[in-house]
């Protein structure tokens, strides 16, 4: 483990870009941002538009470290380089900005009011691959839709049993397990989730440590204990379907947590902007998401 990379990811300000949309959702973060789907005709002719789309990100002047802690990138992200070096090392040898990699392959059907992650497959393999990419930390998402205990447990579970496996790799899990934002009970299930989380803690060993990416709770201040948990490196938000301004509002409510955002993030860029303008909106929404994290 890369032990300036986990002293920074602990204390310093700032907040994580999420830019891990994979292979389902990459159509419709490329429509955001302004390219058709009559644009491209296969994955690979798509994927290397989405890679155009996130190096300009990652390389604008606007995307540093005075603001940006890590990125979340997706597999085909990793493998692909930017001005010369595999991404995650242009992340952090020329931004100074910590790699995360997306590691989970999508959902499961509902089932106990809640979607399981689907079984990563090759996980092990990845994990190796990720350390060779000098990857400092993993990301992996489950949703929840309503308040039922043992739903919620069995996702805490699963994401745990995968921290282990991920964490014996030298690299340090971001658990995500989203509480979907429309659910009427989503107070409830909030309860529900801390106490699972809290008690799958208490297993782990004292060098093994986690993060935890959640919705912004109802509650404001919900998982301030939470932060203060034995192996709890950091939590951050997700945005979750909420608009930026949204989000934000929201998140300056919760002192400490710091946002994690994706969509919110590159909400108002576009293809077709000029570099200028391009710069100029990502540095406005990174400006008000860092503000938002700074509380």
């Amino acid at each position: 483990m890369n032990h300036v990379q986990f002293d920074r990811m602990e204390h310093a300000e700032g907040f994580i870009a999420a830019l891990d949309q994979s292979g389902g959702s990459t159509p419709k973060a490329l429509k955001a941002y302004g390219i058709a789907e009559d644009a491209y005709h296969n994955d690979d002719e798509m994927f290397a538009l989405v890679h155009q789309m996130r190096t300009r990100i990652i390389t604008s002047p606007a995307f540093t470290s005075n603001k940006i802690l890590g990125a979340i990138l997706f597999e085909n992200t990793m493998d692909r380089q930017i001005e010369g070096r595999f991404t995650a090392d242009y992340l952090w040898e020329v931004k100074g900005i910590i790699p995360f990699l997306k590691v989970d392959q999508g959902l499961a059907a509902e089932n106990n009011g809640v979607q399981l992650m689907k079984p990563i497959v090759g996980i092990d393999d990845l994990l190796v691959r990720a350390k060779e990419q000098h990857i400092f930390g993993t990301k992996m998402r489950s949703v929840i839709k309503a308040a039922n205990k043992k739903g919620i447990e069995e996702v805490v579970q699963q994401q745990f049993e995968y921290a282990k496996k991920i964490i014996s790799h030298g690299l340090v899990p971001i658990i995500e397990p989203e509480v979907d934002i429309h659910i009427p009970d989503k107070k409830e299930a909030e309860v529900i989730l801390k106490e699972a989380l809290l008690n799958e803690l208490l297993k782990l060993g004292p060098e093994e440590q986690v993060i935890f990416k959640l919705s912004i709770p109802t509650v404001d201040d919900f998982y301030k204990d939470l932060m203060k948990a034995p192996h709890v490196v950091r939590i951050v938000a997700l945005s979750g379907g909420y608009s930026r301004e949204e989000a934000n509002a929201l998140l300056a409510k919760n002192h400490g947590l710091i946002a994690s955002f994706s969509r919110a993030l590159s909400e108002g860029l576009s293809a077709k902007q000029s570099e200028a303008d391009f710069d100029k909106t990502l540095a406005s929404a990174i400006d008000s998401i860092y503000q938002a994290s700074n509380t």
